[in-house]
């Protein structure tokens, strides 16, 4: 059975990253949960999902930080609004939480503006505390390294000081981007590495440093690209429509091949995200009742169940582990 993995906590029933959506994916009994990492200016883990914080935050209802609402390209996208690297953490340890889908999830918004942000040695105490794993994901590597900071450095840094840098059997660190990995790797970490996989399109330091000729996140589901990813990385987390193959009426024909071809290359399979709400599933399982309604989930989760990964992200955790981890402990 695979592990349930707490993505971003559990916010299908409350804000991304706040703590209280961290405690209740551990009072679920997920086997790990997920945050993401971004630097404040002063070089503090700080877990966003994004480095652009008007939607999952409160800053904008702060005056005194109003002239820092300002525009940048990250990862070739224009985005306007405030971002991380632009406070200190002192400074946005006074912003809150705030559901990003507040349309999908209302429940959970009725939560905003009630928990404070989180740094990565927050999340790190409440796992260990909670007697869970941490899938860590660097985010935006190739932008900030721009900036001037060097995330595998800092996350190097920031494990060894939360005394975590020899916990193989409790911790993996996950990216888009090739790069980072290999920069933790010539560091010496230990620490099971996962390239992330995107649907489609290829990653963005690659895409820096190669032009067109970047290899393509769909490249990377080839042979080829398995056998290159099996002398560089310990898994994979490909995106759950790449492992469900979907044929033009949205209904799953998969799993498809490069999962067993992953693993039989040694490498652990995860993928993201099982989310519920009809907006999130394949067309063939939505139902009734507009995009925030459940569908048919469990008929898309069964295709994943059935094909033999060693993960799964899932925003619900109540759902997850009961679809997933049913039978663990008989």
């Amino acid at each position: 059975m695979p592990v349930v993995i707490g993505h971003r906590g559990a916010p299908g029933y409350l804000p991304e990253h706040s703590r209280g959506s961290y405690l209740r994916a551990i009072a679920e009994g997920v086997d790990a949960v997920e945050p993401d990492v971004v630097p404040s200016s002063d070089g503090v883990l700080v877990v966003r999902h994004e480095n652009e914080i008007s939607g999952t935050t409160d800053v904008l209802t702060r005056p005194e930080f109003a002239e820092r609402r300002t525009s940048k390209i990250v990862d070739g996208e224009r985005l306007t609004g405030w971002f991380v690297e632009d406070f200190t953490w002192e400074e946005l340890r006074t912003l809150h939480c705030r559901e990003r889908i507040p349309a999908l999830r209302p429940d959970s918004a009725a939560h905003d503006d009630t928990e404070p942000l989180l740094r990565l040695r927050d999340v790190l105490d409440l796992a260990r505390q909670g007697g869970v794993g941490v899938v860590l994901e660097i985010k935006h590597a190739a932008f900030f390294a721009r900036l001037g900071f060097d995330l595998a450095e800092l996350v190097d840094a920031e494990l060894r000081a939360a005394g975590w840098q020899d916990a193989e059997d409790a911790l993996v660190i996950e990216s888009f981007e090739p790069l980072v990995l290999a920069r933790l790797r010539e560091r010496g970490i230990r620490i099971p590495l996962v390239q992330l996989i995107d649907a489609q399109g290829a990653p963005w330091d690659l895409r820096e440093r190669d032009g067109t000729d970047a290899a393509s996140y769909a490249s990377m589901l080839t042979a080829a690209g398995l056998d290159v990813l099996a002398g560089e990385v310990q898994g994979i987390s490909p995106d759950k429509r790449s492992v469900l193959a979907p044929d033009e009426r949205g209904v799953a024909r998969g799993p498809a091949r490069f999962v067993r071809e992953a693993q039989d290359r040694g490498l652990r399979v995860f993928t993201w995200t099982c989310r519920p709400e009809n907006a999130f599933l394949l067309p063939a399982y939505r139902g009734p009742g507009g995009d925030a309604a459940f569908g048919d989930w469990r008929r898309e989760w069964a295709v994943l169940r059935d094909a033999g990964l060693d993960g799964v992200f899932v925003d619900h955790p109540d759902l997850g582990v009961q679809f997933f981890g049913a039978g663990r402990n008989s």
